[in-house]
C-alpha cells in the first residue's frame, strides 16, 4: 500500500464530505479511492469514516488521525520542496472560525481579500458564538473577541475596539440626554445577553472608574442585532467602535457620556499549539494581524 497516498485520500476525502469528490480531484474513480481508504483502515485496525451514501464523517479515531495526517503530509511537502530548492508554494484548505457579527460584517471582505491573494487557498470560514475545541473541529484558526481564551492553545492579541456608550437622537430627544454615569439608571439599557457581569456596567475616564446598575427589558446574543436596535431608538448600549463607528459618523447614532468609556474589546488570533504549521496558516494569521488592527473603529494593541 502507497500510505502516503491513502493519507492523502482519507484527508481529502475528510475536508470535501465525500469519497466522490476526493476521487475526482485525484483523477480517480469513487470505487477506487474507497478502496484506498478501506486499505488505509484495514493496515490501521481502525475504522476512520463513517460512510453514508451522500457523505462520509471521520470517526473519533478518524478525526484525530486526520490532524497527524494533515501535518505528515505538509511536512512531506515542505521536505520535498526544501530537497529540490523549491519555495514552497500557498495552498490547500483552511477552516476559520469567528463571531457571527464581526464575521459578517468586517472579517468576511477581508477573507475574501486574503483569497484574491493567494488563489490557490481555500478557505471554510464558520461564523458562530459559541466556545469551539480548535483540534475537534477541526479549525486552523480562530478569531476570538475577549472572553476566556483556551489553555490549549496559541492566542495572539491583534487588536483592541474602544467601547463607548451610543443613542440614536430619536432616543435622547424623548428621554433626554445623561450627563453622569448614575443617569443610566433612568434609562431603557439595551445589553448582550448572558454578559458575566449581569446589569452592572462598567465605566472609566481616566483614572476614575465609575460601576452603574443599569436595567432594560431587552437582551439580544448578536451583536448586529443590538446596532439595529440602538439605530431603531430603543435605548442607550455600550458597543465596541467597529461595530458603530460609521453610524455614529453619520449621525444615525450618537455618543452618550463621550469623556466615559468601557474596558476596550480585545481581537486575538487563536490557532492550535503544535510543531508545525502549514505556509497557508501562517500568512493568513500574519495577514489578519495586519489589517485588523486598521479596520474602523480597531486599534494596534497598546505595546504593539
Amino acid at each position: 500500500m502507497d500510505t502516503l497516498r491513502a493519507m492523502r485520500a482519507f484527508v481529502r476525502a475528510v475536508e470535501l464530505g465525500t469519497l466522490s469528490a476526493a476521487a475526482r480531484e485525484q483523477g480517480l474513480t469513487q470505487p477506487a479511492l474507497s478502496k484506498i481508504v478501506a486499505a488505509l483502515e484495514k493496515d490501521l485496525n481502525v475504522r476512520l469514516l463513517e460512510r453514508s451514501t451522500t457523505r462520509v464523517v471521520p470517526t473519533e479515531q478518524g478525526k484525530r488521525f486526520y490532524e497527524r495526517a494533515n501535518r505528515v503530509l505538509e511536512e512531506y511537502a515542505e521536505a520535498v520542496a526544501d530537497a529540490r530548492g523549491q519555495t514552497e508554494q500557498p495552498a490547500g484548505f483552511l477552516r476559520v472560525n469567528a463571531p457571527v457579527a464581526l464575521g459578517q460584517f468586517r472579517l468576511n471582505a477581508l477573507i475574501r481579500e486574503f483569497l484574491d491573494a493567494y488563489p490557490d487557498i481555500q478557505v471554510e470560514l464558520i461564523l458562530n458564538d459559541r466556545f469551539v475545541d480548535l483540534v475537534e473541529e477541526g479549525v486552523d484558526v480562530a478569531l476570538r473577541l475577549g472572553g476566556d481564551l483556551p489553555p490549549n492553545a496559541i492566542a495572539r492579541k491583534v487588536a483592541l475596539s474602544p467601547r463607548h456608550l451610543v443613542a440614536a437622537p430619536s432616543y435622547l430627544a424623548r428621554h433626554g440626554k445623561p450627563r453622569t454615569p448614575e443617569d443610566l439608571t433612568a434609562h431603557d439599557y439595551v445589553r448582550f445577553a448572558w454578559l458575566p457581569t449581569g446589569d452592572t456596567l462598567e465605566l472609566h475616564q481616566g483614572a476614575t472608574r465609575a460601576s452603574v446598575q443599569t436595567q432594560g427589558r431587552y437582551r439580544v446574543n448578536n451583536a448586529l442585532a443590538i446596532r439595529e436596535t440602538l439605530a431603531m431608538g430603543a435605548g442607550v448600549g455600550l458597543c465596541p467602535a467597529w461595530l458603530v463607528q460609521d453610524l455614529v459618523a453619520d449621525g444615525q447614532l450618537l455618543r452618550v457620556l463621550p469623556k466615559w468609556s468601557g474596558a476596550p474589546q480585545e481581537a486575538f488570533l487563536i490557532y492550535p499549539s503544535r510543531r508545525y504549521q502549514a505556509l497557508r496558516a501562517r500568512l493568513l494569521i500574519q495577514f489578519l494581524a495586519d489589517r485588523l488592527p486598521a479596520m474602523p473603529g480597531m486599534q494596534a494593541p497598546h505595546g504593539s
